[in-house]
Order: structure tokens, then C-alpha cells, then sequence
């Protein structure tokens, strides 16, 4: 991690300062604060009905926002489309690995980018879509996290742009190149990665490229070291067949946090 010339929790307030966030919280040290990158594409994002309950903070749960500053960690949690975005898996996440580990405050780095096929989470590439660099925006919002506290690990939700004839064939030497890719740039080479399914309703079967898009994510863990899959059996879109409902999304942030603290007991 790269060198820096003042202490984390100073340049941390000096940074909150500067964005001008009215909400910026006081950190921990940073051994206490355990970060966690949310990348991915819209379901990472989360598209679920925000409730009054979902806007209510979190004791030791906080988020990176859009200006760079630590805030309590609230849905919408991501911004790659300010006019869809809603629930993620985000929070609910946080909310049971803070419980499993008292003293900790969890801080999560918001990264997904809606529809971004896998292409696009490389070194300089642009994403017309939302007019972004998903790969280079989330590892400058990785690094500015990590002058602050420790990453402890990678959500990974993404595939539904890849299912198609064309892409689907070379997805999971893509993935684990992903992975690789990022633990050397993060400078944490068996930092926990968790790859969700991709929802698989009722009302609209899977066809092959799907199918095999969804193999790349369940054999994650024989192919890379210190990863994991969690299914989605039982969960339910919002109508449109490809979103998760925000119930389901909770839900899938739960999974999410059972599967890492699994791989973190037997790292």
C-alpha cells in the first residue's frame, strides 16, 4: 500500500473536510477498520425499493461516498445510475460481519457499474453507459479507502452482460484474471473473494451461455485460492427478471457474509 505522510485517521478527517460531507464520521484505527470492495454490475449495485428502514445508519457500518468521504453506510449505497440505483446486498452484508466481530467497524468501497460486461473491469478502459472507467475508478477509490483501514475482502456480482454466445465461452479465465489482477494492485494476494449467482427465476429458465457463465462463478473456489460461491436459490426478482427485490437482496448480503466469514475462519 502506498506510503503516506500523515497519519491515516488525520489525512482521513482532512479528506472529509475537503469533500465537504456534513456527515463525515470520526474512524478507528485502522487495524479496527475492515474494508470490504463491492464490484460488479447492477445487482451489486442493487436495484431493490429503498425503505425508511434502509436509510436508517448502522452502529459501525460506514461507506465511501461518491465525494471520497466516510458516512454512514445507507442505501443507495452505490451511484453508478442515480436515477435506478436502490438496495444492494451492501449493508445487510456489513450488518452481520460488524456482529461477528464486536470492537471492528466496517467500512464498505461502493464500485459497482450497472450493465458493465467483464471487459470493461480492465486498466483503462471507458464504459459509455455511465460514462465512467470501472476498473480505474474503483481501485482509486480502493487506495484512497486503504489510507484509512484494511481490506479484508472483494463482493463480486456480475455476469448477466456476459451471458451470450459471444462473451460467455471465455468468462471464467476472464474472472480469475480479474481476481489475480486486483489482489496485485490491492497488495493483498489471499484477500478473501466472494462471487454471487446469478438469479435463476422461476419465470425465465437459463439458457446455455448463462449456464455456462454460471459454472465460471460455482467452480471459482477449484480453479483460485481463498474464494467462494454463493447461490441464490429461493431468490426473487422485482418484476423485470433480472433485478433482485430488495428482500432477496438483504438476503443475498447475509449469504454473502456467512460464505466470507467461512473462507476467512479457514484462511
Amino acid at each position: 500500500m502506498n506510503s503516506i505522510s500523515l497519519p491515516a485517521r488525520l489525512l482521513a478527517i482532512v479528506g472529509c473536510l475537503l469533500a465537504g460531507s456534513a456527515t463525515a464520521q470520526p474512524l478507528p484505527d485502522k487495524e479496527d477498520f475492515h474494508l470490504f470492495l463491492l464490484i460488479g454490475q447492477s445487482n451489486m449495485a442493487g436495484r431493490g425499493v429503498v425503505s425508511p428502514a434502509d436509510r436508517t445508519p448502522t452502529a459501525r457500518v460506514l461507506m465511501l461516498d461518491k465525494a471520497g468521504a466516510w458516512v454512514p453506510a445507507v442505501d443507495p449505497l452505490h451511484f453508478d445510475k442515480p436515477n435506478v440505483v436502490g438496495v444492494g446486498l451492501g449493508r445487510s452484508f456489513a450488518e452481520v460481519v460488524a456482529a461477528a466481530r464486536p470492537g471492528v467497524t466496517i467500512g464498505l468501497i461502493p464500485c459497482a457499474v450497472g450493465g458493465s460486461p467483464i471487459d470493461t473491469w480492465r486498466p483503462g478502459v471507458f464504459y459509455d453507459a455511465t460514462k465512467s472507467h470501472p476498473w480505474d475508478d474503483a481501485l482509486r477509490r480502493a487506495k484512497l479507502a486503504l489510507q484509512a483501514g484494511t481490506l479484508h475482502g472483494i463482493l463480486w456480482h456480475q455476469g448477466e452482460s456476459d451471458s451470450n454466445r459471444a462473451l460467455a465461452p471465455g468468462y471464467a479465465a476472464k474472472l480469475d484474471d480479474l481476481v489475480a489482477r486486483l489482489r496485485a494492485e490491492l497488495r493483498a494476494p489471499r484477500v478473501p473473494f466472494v462471487a454471487g449467482q446469478l438469479g435463476r427465476f422461476a419465470d425465465k429458465p437459463w439458457d446455455e451461455f448463462r449456464t455456462q457463465v454460471d459454472q465460471a462463478h460455482r467452480e471459482l473456489p477449484r480453479r483460485v485460492a481463498h474464494t467462494a460461491f454463493v447461490g441464490s436459490d429461493g431468490l426473487q426478482h422485482k418484476g423485470d427478471q433480472v433485478h433482485f427485490d430488495s428482500d432477496s437482496l438483504r438476503e443475498f448480503g447475509r449469504r454473502y457474509a456467512a460464505a466470507f466469514l467461512k473462507l476467512a475462519a479457514e484462511k
